[in-house]
């Protein structure tokens, strides 16, 4: 009913819809109807009579609106009316597919369609009844260069119309791309039956589950990219691109036994895909999706993650110790697959229950190239000043340079972090003669001290001990000329931020 009409359902759907766009973050189309939030490109109208008039029959609500919105998405429970912000200016951290945000701008400009235009008069609607060949004939003959094809249940033909079958070979021999779903609103088109087989055959493509709506929106688009050639246009659409389908494209026959074990993986995938209602099922998808997408990142099979994506695996998504795909992937330093999970919604905020980000699992593994991916995408060190400082001089005690080059790319300074005794890096590789890392850190402090951030003289503990003080300390007086010889160079080069020469800590001399 319009919004205006005292019994409207439209004044609920529009407040609602505000609150969800405030409160989630979804880069998506969506729609809001009558207290459900339904994935755009998978959504059909079933009543022009109910308030119920839209659904998403292969696909679960993202979220269902009751006195608590219950994000289907998640295991985090349903988010209380209490906890919204009830502003369209931030969100809160309950998201409903979130993507990390500094690479969700250049995602989307690299999905634009820019200046392609998706009307394409030259591709047709054909639904299959019994009969029909004169009307089969016509819609596959030029000028059509794509046909969406409405076939039977699973999608299947009259399996004795062996003249359909005929034209459908030659029009795809021309070039001519057939589309084929379901006339049926629940369930997919699948190779169940003998003409299903045998339309694969003949070169049809099968939509899965897409809707008729989603299926001619996305031909037009596939037909509208000039630059693809016709193998590449065939596999884009018979890809879930965009949600609108479940899975991916058809796999590659299995060379190997070893591999037929993703089989069952494949098989549980479905099932978890098309859960609905029960609640310990959907529990269980939260427990095998993250196993799941686990050893497909340690296999670094970046086809089974997409196919895994296309039974609506969530990238974020925890396993029991609160790790996420993308925790395993930087620690084996994968970037193939770190960019794969990153462009994919993988969040790099997330931390398991000993308090560690991918980053963190980056860091301490020395992948720098992963550190620099994360950091584009904007994630950052999230542990404490001191604790970070104590890593450091760890890593400078034991001559570990790669290390703290590592936390140097992941935003840590090495030459002015201090522990908790206030002891730098410095200190440490001092106390056990690092001198490659030595010469590391003063090459730090020299960039950093050019740039005014921090005084000329050497650091000095809680104790007002300086690495100078502790090499001498430790009988290494190579070493600890060195560290003099530097900091009076400090002192002369800098008179705007100190006018002291240091002799182990110890001032003595006034500079002019």
């Amino acid at each position: 009913l319009p919004v205006f009409d005292l019994r409207s359902d439209g004044s609920d759907n529009f407040v609602t819809s505000l609150l969800m766009a405030g409160n989630y973050c979804i880069p998506e189309v969506t729609i809001l109807f009558h207290n459900k939030l339904l994935r755009g490109n998978r959504t059909v109208k079933v009543d022009c009579e109910s308030f119920a008039a839209f659904d998403s029959p292969n696909m679960a609500p993202l979220a269902v609106i009751g006195i608590d919105i219950n994000d289907r998405s998640s295991d985090r429970g349903p988010l209380k009316s209490s906890q919204f912000t009830y502003s369209l200016t931030r969100t809160s951290a309950c998201c409903v597919f979130s993507p990390t945000l500094q690479l969700t701008r250049r995602l989307v400009r690299s999905l634009r369609i820019g200046d392609a235009t998706l009307y394409n008069a030259n591709i047709y609607v054909l639904t299959l009844f019994c009969g029909g060949m004169i009307q089969v004939r016509t819609f596959l003959q030029p000028p059509i260069r794509g046909v969406v094809l409405q076939t039977y249940g699973a999608g299947n033909l009259p399996g004795n119309r062996s003249d359909i079958m005929a034209e459908l070979k030659a029009a795809t021999d021309r070039g001519v791309i057939v589309f084929n779903c379901s006339q049926c609103f629940k369930g997919s088109v699948t190779a169940v039956y003998q003409t299903g087989h045998v339309l694969n055959q003949v070169g049809v493509i099968s939509g899965n589950d897409i809707t008729p709506e989603a299926a001619l929106a996305k031909l037009s688009y596939v037909l509208s990219k000039d630059d693809w050639d016709l193998s590449t246009k065939r596999m884009m659409l018979g890809a879930n691109l965009r949600g609108e389908m479940s899975g991916g494209p058809p796999k590659p026959p299995r060379k190997n036994r070893a591999a037929d074990e993703w089989d069952l993986v494949d098989a549980v995938a479905r099932t978890l895909l098309h859960v609905n209602g029960s609640q310990e099922l959907t529990a269980l998808g939260g427990v095998l999706f993250p196993a799941m997408l686990g050893n497909a990142v340690a296999r670094s099979d970046l086809n089974k993650l997409d196919e895994l994506k296309g039974f609506g695996a969530d990238f974020s998504a925890q396993n029991a110790d609160g790790r996420t795909a993308l925790h395993l992937a930087c620690a084996l330093g994968d970037v193939r697959i770190v960019r794969y999970l990153l462009l994919n919604g993988a969040s790099v905020h997330i931390k398991d229950q000993f308090d560690r980000t991918p980053l963190i699992d980056a860091v301490e593994n020395d992948r720098k190239d992963v550190v620099a991916l994360l950091r584009r995408c904007g994630a950052h060190l999230n542990s404490p000043a001191k604790h970070v400082g104590q890593q450091l001089c760890n890593a400078a005690a034991k001559g570990n340079l790669e290390r703290l080059k590592s936390y140097a790319a992941a935003g840590a300074d090495p030459s002015s972090a201090k522990d908790m005794y206030g002891r730098t890096p410095l200190h440490a590789a001092a106390l056990t003669d690092q001198t490659e890392v030595v010469d590391y850190l003063l090459s730090l402090h020299t960039a950093v001290f050019a740039l005014g951030h921090i005084e000329a003289g050497p650091p000095a503990d809680l104790l007002g001990v300086t690495p100078i003080d502790v090499a001498r300390a430790a009988g290494h007086t190579v070493l600890a000329e060195k560290l003099l010889q530097y900091f009076n160079n400090c002192g002369v080069n800098g008179k705007k931020h100190s006018k002291m020469q240091w002799n182990g800590g110890v001032e003595i001399k006034e500079m002019a």
